[in-house]
């Protein structure tokens, strides 16, 4: 039963004083709109209009409906205008959530400007290195570094994410420079270590195309890039890094890439959604915003030969 329709056509006919105008104003036929006047007051258990000869007439609850009604129906029809709107209009609030270091360093100067662009949005921005459920916290979009094994999502690659063996100059200095990758078993490594474990398997190419797996350790580990970042520039070790996270670090000549002719594997920076039939016109342009600033050749890549 459309309830609201029945509502919305009571009130027409309140407003233009009979059941054939308010039928014709809203395409009906004058015996459909009867008809669904009486199942609406069946359903109700009321009387809502005196049927006279020349007009009608709200009874004392048929005025009640009306006096209730009117503003439900308004209301309805102002949200209905809205999330048309919404979906049309680069509107409403934003929740996005990404990698700590990533988000402060490359996306965060992004935003003033794309509220600037989008006055009617609003931005809420969670910044931390754990994956969060989308649907189940309320997030429309992630982005994420990395291999990505949720197939529930829908992933946008936004920028590539190379990555590096690196170790401080005083590190290589008083260690030596590793020359092949079964070397790096001798030397103490800075360790990665998240809900898939401890990442002391690192995997190589090499110049002929193959790949190679070392197995490594050392005496320091943690969850959280910027400690392993400070570890390699005190001198603690050899580390994965990725280029956006050493980028000033190598400029700078604080980090040294080790092993250059051994790449690591390139995975992916993604922009990663909920599976929605319908993209809401505030994440695809935030989207767009990311995907113009990095692309193919990011800016923390620019004058590194890695």
């Amino acid at each position: 039963m459309d309830r609201v329709g029945d509502l919305t056509l009571f009130l027409r006919v309140l407003d233009l004083g009979s059941i054939t105008a308010a039928a014709h104003s809203l395409d009906l036929s004058v015996a459909v709109a009867s008809q669904r006047l009486k199942r609406l007051e069946k359903d109700l258990g009321v009387r809502l209009l005196h049927r006279t000869t020349r007009r009608l007439h709200p009874t004392p609850e048929g005025l009640a409906l009306a006096q209730q009604g009117r503003v439900l129906v308004e209301e309805l029809e102002s949200l209905g205008s809205g999330l048309r709107e919404a979906a049309s209009d680069v509107a409403g609030t934003l929740r996005v959530t990404m990698s700590a270091s990533f988000g402060r360093q490359y996306v965060s100067p992004l935003l003033p400007d794309f509220l600037a662009r989008h006055p009617k949005v609003r931005l809420s921005v969670h910044l931390s290195d754990n994956v969060v459920d989308l649907v189940s916290e309320g997030f429309d979009l992630a982005i994420r570094i990395g291999a990505l094994d949720d197939s529930r999502m829908v992933a946008r690659r936004i920028a590539p994410n190379r990555r590096v063996l690196c170790a401080s100059p005083e590190y290589l200095d008083r260690r030596g420079t590793p020359e092949t990758p079964a070397q790096l078993a001798d030397h103490d490594c800075l360790l990665l270590f998240g809900t898939g474990g401890r990442q002391d398997v690192w995997r190589l190419g090499t110049p002929d195309g193959d790949e190679v797996a070392v197995r490594v350790q050392g005496r320091f580990e943690s969850n959280f890039g910027e400690v392993l970042r400070d570890a390699s520039l005190a001198g603690q070790g050899i580390v994965v890094h990725s280029l956006w996270h050493v980028a000033d670090d190598l400029r700078a000549g604080r980090l040294k890439v080790v092993l250059p002719d051994f790449p690591l594997p390139t995975t992916a920076i993604s922009a990663v959604m909920p599976q929605r039939r319908l993209v809401p016109p505030r994440v695809r342009a935030f989207v767009d915003v990311l995907s113009n600033a990095f692309g193919e050749h990011p800016p923390w890549e620019r004058g590194l030969s890695a």
